[in-house]
């Protein structure tokens, strides 16, 4: 930061309180090497490439307004700066699509207190028991019908210290524009209460005094009533504890995460959350780059707050947003907490205490297990386990559960659970209202919405070029050759190379081949090609309509699966700046799809997991994880010679005849011997409030 000041001149002010029309860094993260440089350092022992940062800059206080991203390095010395803007983006960025800082969201909310809502106290006091503190604001993105606007429906809560704003809608909403770079001439433009518009609060206020306005008292909400999460009984014995007896069976230096099968290191973006690098498997790299790409949810409902609603989370920061975790709730007790710094929003670097945990998750299930019985006796198995890294993102009203999980298999998965309060709407019409959700309160709304995720998986199956392979089965007549008046209908393999973009894009709620993979060219010791398939664990999402203004900002959703070239231009499939601008995007995910091919070359698979919610009673006070879960696979397809998990150290066979309770017999059967004693445990501690 000291460098981007003394580079960018005194003008600069701290994000922390810079006002619109000022100058400001709104972020610096890592900006990621070419890949072909990171892979001559790891690969090929040569010198690692310059480490630099990208400073996001808004220059408010320019003739012409403006959002500049800068390369700054090489650090930790930095010695130059260099805009990537246009290169990046194809053009400019203009200033209407900076993503909105913590000044700006305050000054909205200071300039309805101070100025709106004292046109209308008898009302407010009367109808909603408003004190001057006891209403909090929500607001709806994109803000605006078009590029340019900065014009944003805010809706008001009630808001109780401990309880959830969310679930307690009042019924009013404001339309303010804060175009101008000076919060002295931003206004309301129009107010809506109970189905009306209303020209401001100031005839909402005439209208009540003069008792020709219809309205519904909303009463101010109990501590502990619906929507608090305070305990509703004494607490009870303690949950069931997982714990290593021998100690964890992984190790976490710094960002790297070293185990016996799996190595690969985690790194958090400001804004896109959660990823991982370099991912090997006994040594031998699969993945070069796992990511999370963006987090959409768009909603429905008969008020313009909530009817305007597309929330693109990537805006506010999927890594910003992570919290520090509860050991024995977020995570196992055991888990190793990690910290993470970002710097965003302010002009120093802030701390995230425990944000990132990684530990050994027990599944409960056999990997894989056999009981025989036939001809001889004996049993084998391997109990379920697999290393996770985990982030929680807790964006506004929702919590998402960020998981990569590496299997002893060699499969490596990702998921995310959706979890937190629902968004709501004030229940004011009839049935019509219903169309858009259920009552889940007194005159409350749960606001039907989509969830969409993207992934990104720049896969490298022993090595760089890679094919596109779908396999299938179709049933074909035969005559069985014994009795050939006898007909059999047997199963059989389709298989494919798909070799253009176009043929490996597959739309939402289009069939996906039942198996596809990613294939190089070596082959296993029994001559098939070995590959890492792709399975896609997500209900049927639905996308937004094609002819809508906002829908190429957000092509990806299209597809469940496309498979591209890899492109450094092509690194990212969405962008922070959509959320305030989201007809106008720069970048198009589906201009990624050219039909370029697809044989040999250095290939990405990029998947959108989704679902649709309908709120109901059971989602307050919070929606639970269970059934939220969407999420991909990858999983080895011949890229072994035999099922890799039978060299774990846990596998487990015994015969008949053997005494299964010696420890030298049935490693399970030391289990009470190491066990025995109450794990060493640390404090229980939490620091990120």
């Amino acid at each position: 930061m000291s460098f981007l000041t003394q580079q960018l001149g005194p003008g600069l002010v701290d994000a922390a309180q810079a006002r619109p029309s000022d100058n400001c860094v709104y972020s610096v993260e890592l900006q990621l090497p070419r890949k072909a440089a990171a892979l001559a350092h790891l690969d090929r022992g040569r010198p690692p490439p310059p480490r630099e940062a990208l400073a996001i800059v808004f220059f408010g206080g320019q003739p012409q307004p403006n959002v500049s991203e800068l390369v700054v390095g090489p650090l930790p010395h930095p010695s130059y700066i260099r805009d990537v803007t246009v290169e990046r983006h194809g053009a400019p960025l203009p200033y209407h699509r900076r993503p909105m800082l913590g000044t700006e969201f305050a000054q909205m909310w200071k300039h309805l207190k101070e100025v709106e809502l004292p046109k209308a106290p008898v009302f407010l006091a009367s109808v909603f028991n408003y004190n001057g503190s006891t209403l909090a604001p929500l607001q709806a993105t994109p803000s605006g019908l078009r590029s340019g606007d900065r014009t944003t429906w805010i809706a008001l809560h009630h808001n109780i210290s401990g309880v959830g704003i969310f679930l307690h809608p009042v019924g009013l909403e404001l339309l303010l524009d804060h175009r101008a770079l000076d919060p002295a001439r931003w206004a309301v433009q129009q107010v809506f209460y109970l189905g009306r518009y209303y020209a401001d609060l100031g005839q909402l206020e005439w209208e009540f005094k003069a008792g020709r306005l219809e309205v519904v008292r909303v009463p101010l909400p109990l501590p502990n009533g619906p929507s608090s999460l305070r305990p509703r009984s004494a607490p009870g014995p303690l949950p069931p504890l997982q714990f290593s007896p021998q100690g964890s069976q992984y190790s976490v230096q710094g960002n790297l995460v070293v185990s016996s099968l799996w190595t690969f290191t985690f790194g958090h973006g400001v804004f896109s959350g959660m990823r991982i690098f370099d991912i090997r498997f006994k040594g031998e790299r699969v993945a070069y780059e796992v990511s999370v790409q963006e987090c959409v949810s768009i909603y429905g409902a008969d008020s313009p707050k909530t009817m305007m609603t597309r929330y693109l989370d990537s805006s506010y920061g999927l890594g910003r947003h992570s919290r520090g975790l509860v050991r024995g709730v977020d995570c196992p007790y055991q888990s190793t907490m990690v910290d993470i710094h970002i710097l965003v929003g302010q002009g120093t670097v802030q701390l995230l205490p425990g944000a990132v945990c990684v530990f050994e998750e027990a599944q409960g299930l056999p990997l894989r297990r056999h009981h025989n019985h036939l001809q001889s006796h004996f049993y084998g198995g391997l109990a379920g386990s697999a290393l996770v890294v985990r982030s929680v993102s807790s964006v506004g009203n929702y919590d998402y559960i960020w998981d990569f999980v590496l299997h002893p298999n060699g499969a490596l998965e990702g998921r995310v659970h959706a979890t937190g309060f629902v968004n709501t709407a004030f229940l004011s019409g009839g049935e019509e209202s219903l169309l858009f959700g259920n009552r889940v309160g007194e005159g409350v709304l749960g606001t039907v919405h989509t969830h969409a995720f993207h992934f990104k998986l720049d896969l490298d199956v022993a090595g760089l070029k890679n094919w596109v392979v779908a396999e299938d089965v179709v049933f074909k007549p035969v005559a069985a050759p014994w009795s050939p008046e006898h007909q059999l209908h047997r199963p059989q393999l389709t298989r494919q190379v798909l070799g253009r973009e176009d043929l490996t894009a597959f739309s939402l709620g289009s069939p996906l081949p039942r198996y596809l993979y990613l294939a190089a060219n070596q082959t296993n010791a029994w001559g098939h090609r070995r590959g890492y398939r792709i399975q896609v664990h997500s209900p049927l999402g639905i996308h937004m309509p094609l002819e809508s203004d906002m829908e190429r900002a957000l092509s990806w959703g299209r597809y469940q699966l496309v498979v591209t070239r890899r492109k450094e231009e092509e690194s990212q499939s969405s962008s922070i700046y959509y959320q305030n601008d989201i007809w106008t995007p720069t970048i198009a995910f589906a201009d990624f799809i050219n039909n370029e091919t697809l044989l040999g070359e250095d290939l990405v698979a990029w998947v959108t997991a989704s679902f649709l919610h309908i709120p109901h009673a059971e989602d307050v006070p919070n929606t639970v994880t269970l059934g939220n879960r969407v999420g991909f696979l990858l999983r080895p397809y011949n890229f072994f010679d035999e099922d890799p998990s039978i060299f774990s150290p846990g596998s487990v066979y015994f015969e008949k005849g053997q005494d299964a309770g010696l420890c030298s017999v049935n490693p399970v059967a030391c289990i009470p011997h190491l066990a025995a004693c109450i794990p060493d445990l640390p404090p229980f501690s939490y620091q990120d409030f």
